[in-house]
């Protein structure tokens, strides 16, 4: 597993910096639109850099210092960072207006407050390998696509169906007018293997400790839950996830 190290996200790339996260994507194959080379950068592994860049046909631009700081938002990028294709990730509106009509059952996940980067690279995999049509990843309020999480998701992150947004009150917003039904995955809810489900449905994961933000739990129809056995009073955010992925797309 190499290192990431992602600082931003911009279009459809996630930006990864640094001389070794650089070198192991051109290495690992990843699809790289473009890397970005300070002019200042010199050394063994840059000059590796930009050989297997060359080999592979991906532009190396030359910029300055400040460039790559502004891109990565970093002082740690070792002089060098690259724009690596996320296919699937896309604006939330985007990915709705794909969706329309009768024929389009969809499930997605709406995270509310998960801030440990950890979780969050564990429910992009899972969500993903369960067939989750999208994952919706606010930019207030939840953890990032960063390193920690590309890292938890063992790479898949770079092909997960991650849908952005600026907030998760927004996101509930839009799937309301699209004909959503907001489900709150919590405690004290119905048995989630008992419940049925609409074709198009969202489900809501709360922060780690306190759950489901008060604004965004009195926007949720229902609420269903995991059943726990032995005086097991909660599973980890990332494992409910997985399970209940599987659980909605019955794969």
């Amino acid at each position: 597993m190499w290192q990431h190290r992602i600082m931003s996200l911009r279009d459809q790339y996630l930006i990864v910096h640094g001389r070794k996260p650089v070198l192991e994507a051109l290495n690992t194959g990843y699809e790289i639109e473009l890397i970005h080379m300070s002019s200042r950068a010199s050394g063994e592994a840059i000059n590796a850099i930009e050989e297997i860049a060359r080999e592979r046909g991906v532009k190396v631009e030359h910029v300055s210092e400040n460039r790559i700081n502004a891109l990565t938002r970093s002082g740690q990028h070792q002089g060098v960072a690259a724009d690596v294709r996320a296919h699937r990730m896309q604006n939330l509106s985007n990915f709705l207006e794909q969706r329309t009509g009768r024929s389009y059952s969809t499930a997605v996940l709406v995270l509310d407050g998960i801030h440990n980067p950890a979780n969050l690279g564990m429910i992009l995999r899972s969500a993903t390998a369960a067939g989750i049509d999208g994952v919706i990843v606010p930019d207030k309020g939840t953890a990032s696509v960063g390193a920690v999480a590309i890292k938890a998701s063992a790479g898949v992150a770079f092909k997960a169906p991650i849908l952005r947004i600026d907030n998760a009150l927004n996101a509930i917003a839009q799937l309301e007018e699209k004909r959503f039904e907001i489900v709150a995955v919590d405690s004290g809810g119905e048995n989630v293997f008992a419940a049925e489900f609409s074709d198009r449905v969202a489900l809501v994961f709360g922060n780690e400790t306190v759950g489901i933000s008060p604004e965004i739990d009195e926007l949720c129809s229902r609420t269903v839950s995991l059943p726990l056995h032995n005086e097991v009073e909660s599973l980890n955010v990332a494992m409910a996830a997985s399970i209940i992925s599987y659980e909605v797309t019955g794969r």
